[in-house]
């Protein structure tokens, strides 16, 4: 069967959404069609949580941004920015003006963490704070850094990256897109120490080796290791057993935490690794005053448990990075306890499982947050690829509203929707650009932070909406 000519709306543009448009204009070339893309974003910028997830300090991974950038430039795309779905267009109205919607929101909040005391002023989750030093326009331009002890609760990449932030020292990020006010912050920081806790061995870490590398070439920061975490660990060395199924990754990481081991230099701050050790409480009253740990051991079969065993860290704050959690979207099917849309193979499913025509989903909305880039590009292929097959049956409803795409752009504007477009987010990296070369300390760019600033620069650069 031949394919109709598509229209088809992408809400989130994010590595997910900028992916599955390319993907989707690919798959439809390859079946002798066309289509035309509209890619919704709740934020004036593109490029979600590589703009708004990614630390400062780790320009090679926003260097994906030069490849989604090239996407986003092509024709057949078209970008608005700083709509959100259910609040500026319902769903349903996009799904009466495109044949089929594909949701790429992601997962930006926390994943929760039920501990008694967890709820006590000094308590942060791990989103917020990445969200404030990333510049995120819609979080509070001031963070409380008032703790001289801070634990960070998690073993992955983000508790790694929230941990380096903390810890480092400010004249380090001067030389990256980090904003005034997050430098200004992190400046008048008193800490001294800042702890990572992990509920498994060091060989069940979820960092990766470059970001586990890197943490033990910040300058001016020790890393400190608690020789009881690695009795386990060296009990196997010594026997010269190795369990089966362990990586070359892991063996690496090991090798570099070994050689952490009792290494001291006197630095002024330290960054501690805890492995072995569970959340149960967070102690205070009036606000955090410490962490209760109960010591664990991973049983041959891999469950962890507790050995008993409780220790008190007294810190000033805690920081959750357990996890990010997806949110829902007005209108559209989602599963509370897993915080996704539900999905067979990127196919919304509602009530009773039964799939509900025209809707999609991919990314972290899709499968939930976990994987990285490679499983972001994955994701978007088995969606457009379904996608493509329910073209292809006839299976998708032609949109309502034949000349959709003038009359979404009549409906922003006649709700005082001030969007952004593409050619705006040229004009606004233009700016943020130019705002780097003329800052004291020259650097890529400096990240404007506000979003009606954002939004000015935008429409005020370069209006057209192509």
């Amino acid at each position: 069967m031949t394919l109709p000519a598509l229209r088809v709306a992408i809400v989130g543009a994010g590595p997910a959404g900028v992916y599955a448009g390319k993907l989707l204009r690919t798959a439809v070339a390859e079946a002798g069609g066309t289509v035309a893309i509209d890619l919704f974003e709740s934020l004036p910028a593109p490029y979600g949580l590589i703009r708004y997830g990614v630390a400062p300090d780790h320009p090679r991974i926003k260097g994906i941004v030069a490849s989604l950038h090239e996407m986003l430039d092509e024709p057949g795309i078209r970008f608005l920015g700083n709509v959100e779905i259910g609040r500026d267009l319902g769903l349903d109205e996009l799904q009466a003006r495109y044949h089929a919607v594909i949701l790429a929101t992601g997962a930006i909040r926390d994943a929760a963490l039920e501990l008694p005391g967890v709820g006590l002023p000094g308590s942060y989750g791990a989103a917020d704070f990445v969200a404030w030093y990333d510049g995120h326009p819609d979080v509070p331009r001031e963070w409380p850094l008032d703790a001289r002890e801070i634990a960070v609760i998690g073993n992955g990449n983000v508790a790694l990256d929230v941990a380096r932030i903390l810890a480092k020292h400010p004249a380090e990020l001067r030389g990256t897109e980090v904003p005034e006010n997050v430098l200004t912050g992190l400046e008048a920081s008193p800490v001294t120490d800042v702890h990572v806790f992990g509920r498994r061995g060091p060989a069940d870490v979820k960092f990766t080796p470059i970001e586990l590398r890197e943490l033990g070439e910040v300058p001016g920061v020790d890393v400190v290791l608690d020789e009881a975490d690695f009795i386990a660990e060296d009990a196997l060395a010594a026997a010269g057993e190795v369990p089966a199924g362990r990586t070359n990754q892991v063996k690496i990481m090991l090798r570099t935490l070994n050689s952490w081991r009792g290494r001291s230099t006197g630095a002024p701050r330290r960054l501690h690794l805890h492995f072995h050790h569970a959340p149960v409480e967070v102690l205070g009253t009036e606000r955090v005053e410490g962490v209760r740990f109960e010591r664990t051991e991973v049983r041959s079969d891999g469950v962890v448990r507790g050995t008993g065993e409780f220790r008190d860290v007294a810190v000033g704050a805690v920081y959750r990075a357990v996890g990010y959690f997806g949110s829902p979207i007005a209108g559209a099917p989602f599963d509370p306890a897993r915080g996704v849309v539900p999905n067979e193979a990127g196919r919304a499913q509602g009530d009773g499982g039964a799939p509900v025509p025209g809707l999609y989903a991919t990314g972290w909305i899709k499968r939930g947050p976990i994987g990285l880039i490679g499983h972001t590009k994955s994701d978007a292929m088995e969606t457009v690829a379904n996608l493509v097959a329910d073209a292809a049956a006839g299976r998708l409803a032609a949109p309502v509203v034949a000349d959709a795409e003038t009359e979404v752009l009549e409906m922003l504007d006649a709700r005082g929707v001030e969007f952004t477009t593409w050619t705006g987010w040229l004009a606004l990296d233009a700016h943020e650009r130019g705002l780097g070369e003329s800052d004291r300390y020259p650097r890529e760019r400096v990240k404007l932070v506000p979003r009606e600033a954002q939004v000015r620069v935008s429409r005020q650069g370069a209006f057209a909406p192509r």
